[in-house]
């Protein structure tokens, strides 16, 4: 009995020089600890807390990466420096930062540390991002007032 490959998660092996930038193994990582604002750079954060992005998640990341026309892939990997092995916390995204000329694939974001800044600026915009502030500004505002119930 053989095991499948899943699709989703691409078979990447060590590195070689010789292959192309257009194969998964030469596209970079992106962990969203990288751009967490709640992390510590000895914790993995790689941009400026002032730029970087409150508790991101790989679907985030997936997203504006791909509306924004990156040759992405997503792995279910976790980062070596996460102590928990939450869901939440899970997934590395790769992505295509070069032609197999060398050229960059976008050149407005030619760098890792560029797209990691285009990630902060733009996870904050996400519809997703608004409707949860939204609704905890409402529970914020309706919790707000005496509190009832027994002394300690």
């Amino acid at each position: 009995m053989s095991e499948q490959p899943n699709p989703a998660v691409p078979n990447v092996g060590p590195f070689n020089p010789n292959k192309q930038h257009s194969d998964r193994e030469r596209w970079i990582c992106i962990y969203p600890a990288y751009i967490n604002s709640k992390r510590t750079i000895a914790q993995g954060r790689r941009i400026p807390r002032e730029k970087a992005v409150e508790n991101p998640t790989y679907n985030e990341i997936k997203d504006v990466l791909g509306t924004s026309g990156f040759n992405i892939g997503v792995q279910n990997k976790t980062y070596p420096r996460e102590r928990g092995h939450d869901m939440l916390v899970k997934g590395r995204i790769r992505v295509q930062l070069k032609n197999d000329d060398g050229s960059p694939c976008n050149p407005q974001y030619a760098t890792r540390e560029s797209i990691l800044y285009f990630l902060g600026e733009t996870i904050p915009k996400l519809k997703s991002r608004s409707a949860k502030a939204t609704a905890g500004g409402e529970s914020a505002a309706s919790t707000g007032g005496k509190k009832k119930g027994k002394k300690k």
